[in-house]
């Protein structure tokens, strides 16, 4: 009986024996497998730690950038405003600037057209002074220089040497002189006398050429006013002695052409003024 019980209890202990290392042996194999997924899910958690550190750096350097664009954007929209303002002063300064360019032109022009005008006043007058006077006699002149008439009488024809008392045959000259003179009421007249280098010995009278010149100017009002009737308001008498010759006083045919008496006609300087204002003033 002894026995029997022992044996079976041999075997029930190998059966039990057998039993636990197939456990163990399955247990061994899920904690391998289990292990093998640790280190799995631990490299793959380190690979999300790396990619994570890198994202963050990423994410910094974009937000250095986008901080960067921004700060660029708002500089850019101020100096646009800034770039805005400069370009409407600017373009208000050209305008200005053209405003002021075409009332300088229209000023130069108006004032060329009022030129034009007196030019054509003056070139009226020439020919008016050549068909009064009528004389083609080469010791009498009429010119015009820097638009203003000269009307030159050589000497020759007024006076004697020396002297200043006009001539019978100048007042011939002087009456048609005075016609034209007559005719044209608003012009003054400077009578202007000359002579040449040769000095003036005096006659108790006169001291030089200064005093001839003089004379012979106011010699020529008196008849101009007195005989002739010209408007004294519109003589002024003038002498030039020897200091504007018109050749050199090298010869006595040159010492002849400087002296000479000159009739300088021209508008009055108040009403060519006068003209000048008219032809700036806009037109209606």
């Amino acid at each position: 009986m002894k026995k029997i019980i022992l044996a079976l209890s041999l075997v029930a202990l190998l059966t039990t024996s057998c039993g636990s290392k197939k456990k163990i042996a399955d247990l061994e194999n899920k904690n391998k497998e289990i292990q093998d997924l640790l280190n799995s899910a631990t490299v793959k958690l380190n690979s999300c730690l790396t990619d994570k550190e890198a994202l963050f750096k990423d994410k910094s350097s974009l937000q250095e950038q986008v901080d960067f664009l921004k700060k660029n954007n708002t500089d850019l929209i101020s100096n646009m405003g800034n770039m805005t303002t400069l370009s409407t002063k600017g373009a208000q300064n050209i305008e200005k600037a053209l405003e002021t360019i075409k009332e300088k032109d229209l000023k130069i022009t108006r004032m060329q057209d009022a030129l034009t005008k007196k030019d054509s006043v003056t070139l009226a007058l020439v020919t008016s002074l050549k068909s009064s006077v009528g004389i083609s006699d080469p010791d009498i002149e009429v010119n015009v220089e820097k638009g203003v008439v000269f009307i030159s009488i050589a000497d020759k024809l007024l006076f004697k040497s020396g002297s200043y008392l006009v001539s019978d045959k100048a007042k011939e000259v002087l009456a048609k002189v005075a016609k034209v003179i007559n005719d044209k009421p608003t012009f003054e007249c400077m009578v202007e006398g000359h002579t040449d280098n040769v000095p003036f010995t005096g006659n108790g009278i006169l001291l030089d050429n200064w005093d001839l010149s003089v004379k012979r100017s106011t010699a020529i009002i008196r008849v101009l006013t007195k005989e002739l009737k010209v408007n004294p308001s519109q003589l002024i008498a003038a002498g030039r002695s020897q200091f504007i010759p018109l050749v050199d006083n090298n010869s006595a045919d040159n010492r002849a052409k400087n002296r000479r008496t000159r009739i300088v006609v021209l508008p009055k300087i108040d009403e060519f003024y006068d003209m000048i204002e008219k032809e700036m003033k806009p037109k209606q």
